[in-house]
């Protein structure tokens, strides 16, 4: 981490380029290990794998770290920023820089949840603008697509090749049309009935989602999670997009995936990704939908808002 990015600006947020296991511990230890010898609070949240060689990399500082498995606390991306990021920081008094390395993105990660990591990792620079936080971000060059790549670089103000090279700017940062050009319409579904709902047939909905989510093998606490997001959602429908909605619930794979459509636009590309404050009422629907599911795409536009929902059965 160059000094001279955390002496002039508050929030830094490099992308590490890594190739090998080298140049991973060289770019992650040395940057927890300069964090600790300033005193300041520090968490990784990194895949298992990866998790491992950080902790084995750091020997006995690893005690003083934080330390998360991405793919348990960042499994949905929604999640990662109120869920970990946001967790972490706010945790951790005043006067002293919080760093944190999270790792959201890997080789394994499905298409179907690359734009909403993606989008995750544009977000970033919003949720954190102006704050006293230092975010590392490591990105496999060997295995990762290279799209993955291209849109990391417009992603994070900054990137650093080879583990502990020098850190410079990236010439393609644009977050805004990172999280606007991943807005995308989600893939058609084919032959799935869905219900129409209103304010008077809000409880219904809820009963007829987790009526098919079970009957599709949806069981236990993942039924009651998906009930809770229905509940969530229809409720937003009918309060603010425009009175009514569609609901659909269907199986894919090892997936139960409940759909919520209606005629509302979502203007706040960090509505669901905020923590809710002490004091703050209402406005907790979308981030309650972001905590709970495995998986969360949205796509809003001019004909409405579409919230796609992955529970693991």
């Amino acid at each position: 981490m160059s000094a001279a990015a955390e002496l002039f600006e508050p929030f830094v947020h490099p992308a590490l380029f890594y190739g090998d296991e080298q140049e991973y511990l060289a770019g992650t230890v040395s940057f927890v290990r300069d964090g600790l010898a300033a005193g300041d609070p520090v968490a990784v949240a990194v895949p298992g794998e990866n998790l491992r060689l950080i902790r084995d990399g750091l020997g006995a500082d690893a005690d003083a770290v934080r330390l998360l498995d991405m793919r348990e606390a960042g499994r949905n991306p929604g999640r990662i920023i109120p869920g970990v990021l946001r967790a972490f920081a706010d945790a951790q008094p005043p006067g002293r820089r919080v760093r944190i390395i999270g790792e959201p993105i890997w080789a394994g990660r499905s298409e179907t949840e690359y734009p909403a990591c993606v989008q995750h990792e544009a977000l970033i620079n919003a949720a954190f603008q102006g704050r006293t936080v230092s975010i590392l971000c490591p990105y496999d060059v060997r295995r990762l697509d290279p799209l993955v790549i291209t849109d990391a670089y417009a992603t994070h103000p900054t990137v650093i090749h080879g583990g502990a090279g020098a850190e410079q700017a990236s010439g393609a940062y644009d977050p805004e049309d990172v999280v606007a050009r991943y807005n995308e319409p989600l893939p058609p579904v084919a032959d799935v009935p869905s219900f129409a709902y209103d304010t008077d047939t809000l409880s219904q909905a809820r009963h007829v989602a987790t009526d098919l989510a079970g009957r599709l093998g949806l069981t236990g606490v993942r039924l009651q999670d998906l009930a809770l997001v229905t509940a969530e959602l229809t409720t937003n429908s009918v309060v603010h997009g425009g009175g009514s909605g569609t609901l659909r619930v269907w199986a894919d794979d090892r997936y139960v995936i409940c759909e919520v459509h209606d005629k509302g636009r979502l203007t706040d590309p960090l509505a669901g990704r905020r923590p809710a404050g002490r004091d703050q009422r209402g406005g907790r629907g979308l981030l309650m939908v972001n905590l709970v599911a495995d998986l969360v795409r949205v796509h809003t536009g001019v004909e409405g808002t579409r919230v796609r929902c992955w529970f693991v059965r």
